[in-house]
Formats: structure tokens, C-alpha cells, sequence
């Protein structure tokens, strides 16, 4: 029987990942690039989700290789980031062609950091592609970098009552499959530890001393109306299996579930909770296998997000 084996994300061939942050402002960009394009599944499960070009990773559009998908803040402003990606992807002469232009296909979702740092300065293109510089490192980091820099758990009862969370990693080899997780854990819910069923991180007491619990606050604020969207989970899965755009989906669905293990409560009106699934093909592997393995890989990454 074939063992699990943790890895280097790294040893994913095809895949570069890239952070840059503005320390001050508490917000930044992550960029995984595709180097020979993906096929890219999504699923949305938030209610308030802050996109780009994700009809590209519907089954019912054209199957062409997606180039690469950002993970930024700034809310509905971080977008900007994704043409500084777009504008070094051209240079490199990265997309799709039209027959008068190469158009980079990026996917891309940003968290809510406006309430970390400053709320004026915002992820740009100029971030974006800084972001895709790094990437020729390939070396990634994690926690407050990137696309995590400004990311928080907990936040049901504000900024002050959070608990600082930012961008985690997790990779996998199960015989030739590779499967790996990158996520920026921004969430209203509480951070478990799907094992234990240790509370790891989130919404904290008032006086300071141990975790409230934001389920059950959410319970006693039950009449209230204008809970705030400010929030997100928002994540990747990369395999080198080698599965359709519409397989794809389906994994970006069973990944889903690490969320649910992970983060109490989660995928409400107030998050804009969002997984890409991209394959880079190259090895043969059952559809179950990785969609079970992703929600596994995705759990861990989570839980190194926030520890």
C-alpha cells in the first residue's frame, strides 16, 4: 500500500509561487504560476467573494490553459494586482493566442485586510508584479507574507478580539500523485485542529485571557442584520494528476471539506470563502483519491496558516 509522504512544494514541476506584501499597509499578493498552464476548476461557497475571470474554471467554457491564479488582499481593490501579473506573463510571451496578441488567462480572489494597517494602500499591479519576480525564487514562505499579510481569524467582534493568521503550505506525494495546498485563512470562524478538535485560533475572549466561541456568540447575536462581509478563505490546490476541467471542479468541491473540519462557522454571507483546483497533468490517479487527498492536504495548510 502506497504511504503519504509530506514534500517540498517545490518538487511540484510546473508550478512557481511568488509573494509581495507592503509591511506598513498589512497587504499583499501571492501568485502561483502555471508555467506550462493548467486546467482549473473552483469552488465559491462564500457569499461575498471579491474575483477575477473565474468563469474561466466553469466545465461549460472554453478548456483553455489557465497561467496563473493570485491570492491577494485589498478586497474588490486588490484586483489591480492581477494586470501586473498579466503584464509580466506577456513579457515572458505567456497566453493565449489570439493571432494579434498572447492574452494571459489569471484567476485570481482577495481577502478583506482593509481593517489591518492601512485601508488606503491596496495590492497594485506594480505588488502584482513583484509577486511573479519572486516567483523565479520558487522559494515560498509562509504566515504574515503575501497574500496573508493582513489576514485575521475570528472577527465576529472586530479587529481587536481577532487572532493574527496568514498564508500556509502543505504538500503531498501518494506514489507518483502530488497534491498541494496553498491558503490564506482570512475567516469570521474559529480555527480547529480537525484531529484533536483543538481550538487553534479565532475569535478571542474579552478579557483577553483564552477563546470565546464564535458560533455561539453568532447565536446570541442572532437578531442582528448587518453582520459584516469582511472576511474570506480563499485557497489552491495544485496536483500534477492529470484530470479534465470539470474534474477539477469536482476536486475544488471535496476540498471544500478541509474548510468545514477546519473553521467554525464557515462559507457564511460573510466570508467570500473560494478554492481553485488546478492540475498540470503528468500522472495518472484516481478521481476519489484526489479529492480526498486534497481536502487532507488543504486541512494541514490551514492549520500552518494560522500556528
Amino acid at each position: 500500500m502506497e504511504a503519504v509522504r509530506e514534500i517540498d512544494i517545490t518538487e511540484i514541476q510546473g508550478l512557481r509561487i511568488g509573494n509581495a506584501q507592503d509591511e506598513e499597509a498589512k497587504t499583499g499578493v501571492t501568485v502561483l504560476l502555471f508555467d506550462k498552464g493548467a486546467r482549473v476548476g473552483a469552488d465559491i461557497s462564500g457569499g461575498g467573494p471579491a474575483s477575477r475571470e473565474t468563469p474561466l474554471t466553469s466545465p461549460v467554457t472554453a478548456d483553455n490553459p489557465v497561467n496563473a491564479v493570485v491570492l491577494s488582499g485589498g478586497s474588490a481593490f486588490g484586483l489591480a494586482a492581477g494586470d501586473g501579473v498579466m503584464r509580466y506573463l506577456e513579457e515572458h510571451g505567456i497566453g493565449y493566442d489570439t493571432g494579434y496578441a498572447k492574452v494571459p488567462l489569471v484567476c485570481q480572489s482577495c481577502i478583506y485586510d482593509l481593517g489591518c494597517g492601512r485601508a488606503d494602500i491596496r495590492p497594485d499591479a506594480e505588488m502584482g508584479y513583484a509577486a511573479c519576480v519572486d516567483a523565479e525564487r520558487n522559494r515560498p514562505a509562509q504566515g504574515s507574507v503575501g497574500g496573508g499579510t493582513g489576514a485575521a481569524v475570528g472577527k465576529l467582534c472586530g479587529m481587536e478580539r481577532s487572532t493574527k493568521s496568514g498564508i500556509g503550505i502543505h504538500a503531498v506525494s501518494l506514489g507518483k500523485l502530488q497534491m498541494a495546498a496553498v491558503v490564506v485563512v482570512n475567516a469570521l470562524g474559529d480555527i480547529y485542529d480537525p484531529d484533536s478538535g483543538e481550538k487553534i485560533a479565532g475569535l478571542r475572549s474579552a478579557d483577553g485571557q483564552g477563546f470565546s466561541d464564535t458560533c455561539r456568540e453568532l447565536y446570541r447575536l442572532s437578531q442582528r442584520t448587518d453582520l459584516f462581509g469582511g472576511n474570506t478563505t480563499i485557497g489552491a490546490v495544485v496536483t500534477n494528476g492529470n484530470f479534465s476541467k470539470a474534474e477539477m471542479n469536482k476536486i475544488a468541491s471535496m476540498t471544500r471539506n478541509a474548510y468545514a473540519r477546519c473553521i467554525r462557522p464557515v462559507g457564511t454571507m460573510a466570508d467570500g470563502d473560494t478554492i481553485y483546483a488546478a492540475s498540470l497533468g503528468g500522472a495518472e490517479a484516481d478521481l476519489n483519491v484526489a479529492g480526498t487527498l486534497a481536502a487532507e492536504v488543504m486541512a494541514q495548510a490551514i492549520q500552518k496558516a494560522v500556528r
